[in-house]
């Protein structure tokens, strides 16, 4: 039952490390908005939550003393994959704050995309630019805001690491995967026998006439390209 629940954790703390990633990506680009910054916090948010609880429950295991030896292997295995996924989110938020710091919101910036446009339009789409809602207005400063707290949360989750290190201590290099490199690709290849096709079932072996036919072929067409080149140097 822990196994199962330390599994669900952490496969929901992965996807949740995993969106975060992805929309890290986006920070300073054309798709970069006030609604995108928010989705970044509410992620990170997330992961964090996960994290903690993921944290908390593969340590009391760990910490056990009575637990089995194939139980600790599956175990410990969950553990470091479950560190290096927070090593990645840990990497994430350190690139968003130092995304944030360089391209922020509301403050005048140069534009990511050179359009060409210039003269009296130039004025026009500014005076529309500067027609915000009151609720960008409101919120003005969220991404300052949020580059502080993000700045807190980048230490906390440093503080997790070290604690994790301290609790309890797996080495990675000691931890046997229990599966080859590449096995799922090949467990999808063998799924079946009707998933593998062998040369005889293909076609068999090699049909003497169109082997002749093909030899024939290119020799007509090696012909062509000799005089082709003949013709050309005459003219």
């Amino acid at each position: 039952m822990a196994r199962e629940e330390c599994k669900a954790l952490l496969d929901g703390f992965n996807k949740t490390t995993a969106c975060y990633h992805h929309l890290v990506l986006t920070v300073g680009g054309s798709a970069d908005s006030q609604n995108l910054r928010q989705e970044l916090q509410k992620t990170r948010q997330k992961a964090q939550e996960l994290a903690v609880s993921t944290c908390a429950r593969l340590t009391a295991v760990l910490r056990d003393r009575g637990l089995a030896a194939d139980e600790r292997a599956e175990f410990e295995r969950l553990w470091v994959a479950f560190s290096g996924c927070l090593d990645l989110l840990e990497a994430d938020m350190r690139r968003a704050l130092e995304l944030g710091a360089a391209f922020p919101l509301h403050a005048p910036r140069r534009p990511l995309v050179r359009t060409g446009v210039a003269g009296a339009s130039s004025g026009v789409a500014a005076r529309a630019l500067s027609t915000r809602s009151l609720r960008l207005e409101a919120e003005g400063d969220f991404d300052v805001a949020d580059l502080r707290e993000l700045e807190r949360e980048v230490l906390q989750v440093g503080e997790m690491i070290d604690n994790m290190e301290m609790k309890v201590n797996v080495p990675r290099w000691t931890v046997q995967a229990r599966q080859a490199a590449g096995a799922e690709l090949l467990s999808t290849v063998n799924a079946g026998p009707s998933s593998v096709v062998s040369v005889e079932e293909r076609g068999g072996g090699c049909d003497p006439r169109k082997a002749l036919a093909a030899i024939l072929f290119g020799a007509v067409l090696l012909a062509a390209v000799a005089l082709a080149v003949c013709v050309a140097k005459l003219s």
